[in-house]
């Protein structure tokens, strides 16, 4: 197997911008135990976050946005409100597939995302865990 493009790792901080939180709306995947750390961290009962905060598609659960396209969870001053606890799919981001599958890719995400290609280097093994948390 070829090494990947990105085999020197790739440089990414979380600058908590919400600009991968915001906007279209999309689809944030959710387990009962992401769901379960959420409710914790906001001191709910599991069914009730559920109710408030999800919604089930063909493809399974997802989380509710506002009526903007932001994510339920994202507050304009705060930021993240779940961020110890966000679940697998926003807590890998930028490494996403569509995001690294080629330079000119990486290079897009970094146009959009102001801590993509700054801050620490992650390596390429840490990348490619990452996007098989996604594939899950």
């Amino acid at each position: 197997m070829s090494e990947p493009w990105y085999k020197d790792g790739l440089r990414f901080t979380c600058t908590r911008c919400g600009h991968c939180c915001t906007g279209e709306p999309g689809y944030v995947w959710v387990t009962d135990d992401d769901l379960l750390a959420i409710a914790h961290k906001r001191g709910e009962m599991l069914e009730q976050v559920k109710a408030l905060y999800t919604r089930w598609t063909s493809r399974g659960r997802t989380l509710r946005e506002k009526s903007n396209g932001d994510c339920i969870f994202y507050d304009h001053e705060q930021g993240c409100t779940i961020y110890e606890v966000r679940p697998p799919q926003c807590r890998t981001w930028p490494f996403w597939e569509s995001n690294v599958l080629t330079p000119e890719a990486w290079q897009r995400t970094c146009e959009i995302c102001p801590g993509s290609g700054q801050g620490e280097l992650i390596p390429e093994e840490e990348i490619t865990r990452r996007l098989q948390v996604i594939r899950l």
